[in-house]
């Protein structure tokens, strides 16, 4: 699969369903050569440099697991950009340039909405968010879908609830927006001041989607196909005050789950902060961490098809 050759990788509005088919065909190939030769020479020849101006453990780790299982070479610029010639007044644009000279792809994490395609307007090698502020988090959102139809066996017909914080959670955009391509019911659950985004809820609407908003996740638990919750993000936040009032609204719980379907899912993107009881991780829809193995897959993936390699 060569389709995304030299392209960048910014939005999920990129992607429709048959590339999506194409994406998650060649994870399922990944998933199978790792679990039959641990990794292969696929892309030697390559280099991958991953910048992230904030924090990361599953993503940063997750894209350079990535591209060694594949043979090619990482350059990790995670923990020290505030050391680096950022922090001396280097422009975005000329970081790219630079990082460019010396690998084959960018992945880079930016706190500011929109910093991806400005990356991806001054670089010549391909680019690939890994999230840019409350924007977009579109590899996270593939893995996502890849989780529900690797568990569930499909993707149309579920009921797919959204637990937490809907406003900022770029990974609840980017996965409603993939979701609008199919014929699923959505469940949007937050306090009042972490509702959808109105222009997303207009674009679900728009789409045809049966969507509820409700403030209770017991409202939506015995219908749903796929819980998908999401901590509260601090960081967010620019009054602490409304965090704390926020930051306990939910918590997945034995007594909850009890009130759920015999097959459905708990997904998560993690981190999590408290929203998800341990005892949980036991329960057999408990698949959040088997959502964080899809995602090397789905990378693996994504790095293959924008380098232009074939299996």
């Amino acid at each position: 699969m060569t389709i995304l050759k030299g392209q960048d990788v910014l939005s999920v509005a990129q992607f429709d369903k048959a590339l999506i088919g194409d994406v998650f065909g060649r994870a399922r190939q990944m998933r199978q050569m790792v679990e039959t030769e641990g990794r292969s020479d696929l892309l030697k020849p390559f280099v991958l440099a991953l910048i992230f101006y904030e924090p990361s453990t599953r993503t940063a780790s997750s894209f350079i697991a990535a591209m060694q299982r594949l043979g090619g070479g990482v350059i990790p610029i995670t923990g020290g950009v505030q050391f680096s010639s950022v922090s001396k007044g280097e422009t975005l644009g000329d970081t790219m340039r630079v990082l460019e000279q010396y690998a084959d792809v960018i992945v880079m994490r930016h706190p500011e909405k929109g910093a991806a395609e400005q990356a991806a307007a001054a670089a010549t090698v391909p680019v690939i968010n890994a999230g840019d502020g409350v924007g977009e988090h579109p590899t996270q959102a593939l893995l996502d879908l890849f989780t529900i139809e690797e568990e569930l066996g499909r993707i149309d017909g579920l009921n797919v609830a959204m637990i937490g914080d809907l406003r900022f959670g770029r990974t609840v955009h980017s996965l409603t927006r993939l979701l609008s391509l199919y014929d699923v019911n959505l469940r949007f659950v937050s306090p009042e001041i972490l509702r959808l985004p109105l222009t997303l809820m207009n674009g679900v609407r728009d789409a045809g989607l049966n969507v509820r908003e409700c403030h209770d996740v017991a409202e939506v638990i015995a219908s749903a196909d796929v819980l998908y919750v999401t901590r509260v993000q601090k960081e967010r936040f620019s009054d602490l005050a409304q965090y704390d009032e926020v930051k306990n609204y939910y918590r997945i719980t034995p007594d909850l789950m009890a009130q759920a379907q015999e097959k459905m899912i708990v997904m998560h993107p993690l981190p999590r902060v408290g929203e998800i009881e341990p005892t949980i991780d036991s329960d057999p829809r408990a698949a959040y961490f088997r959502q964080v193995r899809n995602g090397m897959f789905i990378r693996m993936s994504l790095l293959a098809s924008v380098l232009g390699a074939t299996v």
